[in-house]
Formats: structure tokens, C-alpha cells, sequence
């Protein structure tokens, strides 16, 4: 679980940026919009087949 510590003076705002972008460093914004809508497993596979194959013609 992520979670900061206000500082002493330090604004909500100030706060809230850091939080953000500790969020965003571990990953759990992606996360959750990945989770936000089912994905069937079928879906799953394609999109990981499409990725492979872009990464392939990459090269």
C-alpha cells in the first residue's frame, strides 16, 4: 500500500503531487486502468500477440 507522510509547512497540494507520482512509479495507475473493465482471456491473448509483434517488427 502506498502512502506518504505530510510534511512539517508542506501544502495538501505539495502532498497530493507526491502521492501521484509514487503511484505512478509503482505501477498501480496502469494497474487499475488495466482492471477497470473485464478483459476476456481470448482478448488478453490477441492483445499480447499484437504487442509481441510490434515489438518484433521493431527490431
Amino acid at each position: 500500500m502506498t502512502e506518504i507522510k505530510v510534511g512539517q509547512g508542506e501544502s495538501i497540494d505539495e502532498a497530493l503531487r507526491r502521492f501521484k507520482r509514487k503511484c505512478q512509479r509503482n505501477g498501480i495507475i496502469s494497474e487499475m486502468k488495466r482492471r477497470e473493465f473485464y478483459e476476456k482471456p481470448s482478448e488478453k491473448k490477441r492483445k499480447r500477440a499484437q504487442a509481441a509483434a510490434r515489438r518484433k517488427k521493431r527490431r
